[in-house]
């Protein structure tokens, strides 16, 4: 198909910026808050975040810039994207992140924001421009798509022209189907102010269930509506015809789990003794008792050892070996286990085997 691009999503006329570090695996994603104003009906934050004041850093709980440094660090990013939530309601603590940021990495280090435009200003946007690089506004007008409604919603996206080039300002939607022509529509009326549209297919998640299953057929997997993908097609094959300029992506879940994640799984930082698979996960050979007596008395053991055969993992309380000395405590006995699991912040384990 003419618009598939080599990671499994669709466009027109090239991707945003933003979006080849996405794909690349180099977005630090910084979800600021899980608080908005607005209910849409297909939000999928999950029910750990939606509607709960927390700020995460990829997988990671933080309280403050330092911590998310520290997760840049550990997973290599180039670039953030900072989504909620909406991050108008947080200025400040969305301008102390990207500040500490941009300190730490440098002009270079691409930073962009998703925004709703319901608490759209002038004064908030020309705070954020200071820092970020890229916008990303999610109109109003798919929950609310009264004409004066859309007119006012489309000034206040024009508004960022002010302090971006156009180049960099866009929106990004859900590919609901049976919106489809309010979604052309509404491109046709902006493309003069923006220079590019993502496009996400539409999932079903934990929160938005009840509505998703009511309303729609779903693809092999489960979780992705059947039909918006070819909505998405239809969409982009009518601003083909419409010789647009812009940027047209259609952002399948397909790139989200086996590009955006893997390739980040990837980039990650991975703990002394551990071999990556292919997909990202991480294998470890480990020695861990639940006694504190026995786990103590192993460390006392392998320390006499005095070499680089092991690695105490405080934050799960494990010992990680190499092959040899593996091998060797098996002969005498010990517990060891082969773990798979991903290299991320919560180190979410995927399969154990006792050997």
């Amino acid at each position: 198909m003419k618009f598939k691009t080599s990671s499994s999503s669709f466009c027109l006329n090239g991707l945003p910026l933003g979006c080849k570090y996405c794909i690349k695996g180099e977005k630090l994603v910084i979800f600021i808050s899980g608080i908005c104003k607005r209910n849409c009906y297909y939000c999928s934050l999950s029910n750990k975040r939606k509607n709960k004041d927390i700020t995460w850093i990829n997988e990671r709980i933080v309280k403050n810039p330092i911590q998310a440094i520290q997760e840049a660090i550990e997973s290599n990013a180039t670039s953030a994207g900072i989504t909620g939530g909406d991050p108008f309601l947080f200025m400040n603590r969305t301008i102390k992140y990207a500040k500490a940021l941009k300190n730490k990495f440098g002009k270079k280090f691409h930073i962009h924001i998703y925004l709703p435009t319901q608490n759209l200003t002038n004064s908030k946007l020309k705070q954020l421009s200071k820092y970020i690089n890229e916008v990303r506004f999610h109109p109003n007008f798919l929950i609310n798509s009264n004409k004066d409604n859309i007119n006012k919603e489309t000034q206040k996206i024009k508004l960022a022209n002010k302090f971006w080039k156009k180049q960099n300002i866009g929106i990004e939607l859900p590919m609901i189907p049976e919106k489809k022509q309010k979604i052309l529509n509404f491109i046709l009326k902006i493309q003069n102010y923006i220079g590019f549209v993502n496009l996400n297919e539409l999932e079903i998640s934990e929160t938005n269930f009840n509505c998703m299953i009511n309303c729609y057929n779903f693809n092999k997997s489960g979780y992705v509506v059947k039909s918006s993908k070819s909505a998405g097609l239809w969409l982009l094959k009518k601003l083909q015809k419409h010789k647009t300029k812009l940027k047209i992506h259609f952002c399948t879940a397909d790139l989200k789990n086996n590009y955006q994640f893997k390739n980040r799984l990837l980039k990650h930082k991975i703990l002394p003794h551990g071999k990556r698979t292919k997909d990202g996960t991480v294998l470890y050979l480990i020695a861990k008792y639940n006694h504190k007596k026995q786990f103590n008395n192993l460390i006392k053991k392998i320390e006499k050892l005095k070499n680089n055969q092991f690695y105490i993992d405080k934050q799960k309380q494990r010992i990680l070996l190499s092959n040899s000395l593996a091998n060797k405590l098996l002969t005498q006995n010990h517990k060891i286990s082969l773990i798979e699991e991903f290299p991320t912040y919560d180190r979410l384990e995927t399969e154990t085997r006792n050997l």
